[in-house]
């Protein structure tokens, strides 16, 4: 992509012929900075225990409704290729992902798995992975490089049972998408009870990413017939009090054929314009989550490093504490040790070895000392004694195991964490404000930028 500054059209048509658009580069660039081997911020925020998830690179856009209802029409639609098999009949009969690749190719249930590691959680359903299956194929029309299309099975009522609880693996689905768009067709089957049962749970959920339309709204008959069909599906939906709500809207559209005009109004531009919206919000939540992601390995970095510095500080402490502990704790035999020494050596030794005042000093503070000994008895001296040498012991033991120090960060270590805080600081949040730049140059001007 050029230099110059262009507009989302402008863009769009480099999407076509093959280019690569500025959103489309944004999330892969978003992308890359969390996962690259090296720096990328997941591996950075490991070190410090925080667990970040990677931004996808697409928005993941989910059909569901009734059997025949049009989704993989409308996927074939968008895609302007003939992926999906349609017809009367139950044709998608699992969950089948379409996404954009190099080459047309077809995936099974354990290679979508690898191919969309979010979505391993759905080997947890019973009977789900058999009928999992992807179709690449090499489409950018539209704005389909920035998307992955699921088409649901189509619901009905009554004995049609399925091979895995496909209500609770819905409900699973809405609860990754992006976006989740509701199918009702006007030929009868818009009143399913279960597609209205698991809309009405989602929303309670995720009402935010529902969309509702009548599709293959010009097999409807009639304006009148239009109009009866969408206030039978209207009146069916308000009875239910989690999707009767003010706003609610249902835009008709149907797959446009040159060869069978319709007098019909067809919004199907308007799912278009809904799914544009979600990936212009995806990037821009992309980008807000990796300003956030950064402030969140910035604090931990800094509250690492200072419960670091306050660790040592207790360390150092500790470390006075035992030391004075094992002084004393040394200090009553030594005593105990001098007191028999010099007990047993004459006056005269005593005067050669520390001199006349040395010896006068030292009876005078031994002299008490004495006398309380030689008050007690035998049996009292050797308790006494015990006592202390007990006493030494306990405070050694004390020295020993009460004041450990815990562990602390290397030089090296520090070192690093400096050397990441300021990456991160540095260089994410400075290509973070280029990218959002790029994303807002789309839409306004430089004069506008500038301010």
């Amino acid at each position: 992509m050029s230099g110059k500054i262009k507009s989302r059209s402008a863009a769009n048509a480099d999407t076509i012929t093959g280019g690569v658009s500025c959103d489309e580069r944004i999330l892969r660039d978003c992308h890359q900075l969390y996962t690259d081997p090296g720096s990328g911020l997941i591996s950075v925020a490991e070190t410090v225990s925080v667990k970040l998830l990677p931004p996808r690179k697409k928005i993941t856009v989910m059909l569901m409704g009734n059997h025949s209802a049009g989704k993989s029409s409308f996927i074939n639609w968008y895609v302007e290729e003939h992926i999906q098999r349609t017809g009367v009949a139950i044709e998608t009969q699992g969950f089948n992902f379409i996404t954009s690749g190099r080459k047309r190719e077809s995936l099974t249930g354990n290679a979508t798995l690898h191919l969309y590691p979010h979505f391993k959680p759905l080997q947890e359903f019973k009977g789900v992975s058999e009928y999992l299956s992807t179709e690449i194929c090499t489409s950018r029309q539209k704005r389909f490089s920035l998307v992955t299309f699921v088409d649901s099975p189509g619901l009905v009522d009554g004995d049609m049972k399925y091979p895995f609880d496909v209500d609770e693996v819905i409900m699973w689905l809405g609860d990754v998408c992006d976006l989740v768009l509701v199918f009702f067709d006007p030929m009868g089957q818009a009143l399913c009870k279960r597609s209205l049962n698991i809309v009405e749970r989602m929303n309670e959920k995720h009402g935010d990413r529902l969309r509702f339309y009548l599709s293959k709204a010009d097999e409807a008959g009639g304006e009148s017939d239009r109009q009866r069909v969408m206030m039978q599906i209207v009146q069916e939906l308000c009875k239910r009090p989690g999707l009767n709500k003010c706003g609610f809207d249902m835009p008709t559209i149907y797959i446009p054929n040159p060869n069978k005009p319709s007098r019909c109004v067809n919004q199907i531009e308007e799912v278009c314009r809904t799914i544009e919206k979600t990936i212009n919000q995806t990037v821009q939540n992309t980008l807000n989550s990796l300003e956030k992601d950064c402030e969140l390995i910035s604090e931990a970095i800094t509250d690492t490093l200072s419960n670091d510095r306050q660790t040592s500080a207790m360390n150092r402490r500790a470390r006075c504490k035992s030391c004075l502990l094992t002084l004393l704790g040394f200090t009553v035999p030594l005593a105990l040790m001098a007191l028999l020494v010099l007990g047993i050596l004459s006056q005269e030794l005593l005067e050669v070895a520390l001199g006349p005042e040395g010896t006068e000093t030292l009876s005078l503070y031994l002299t008490p000392v004495v006398k309380v000994f030689e008050s007690l008895t035998v049996e009292q001296q050797l308790y006494g004694c015990g006592g202390m040498v007990l006493f030494s012991f306990l405070l050694l033991i004390i020295a020993r195991f009460s004041f450990r120090t815990q562990p602390t960060l290397s030089g090296k270590q520090k070192r690093q964490l400096h050397e990441k805080l300021e990456y991160v600081q540095e260089v994410v949040k400075s290509k973070k404000k280029k990218l959002y730049d790029e994303y807002l140059r789309q839409s306004v001007s430089d004069q506008d930028m500038d301010l």
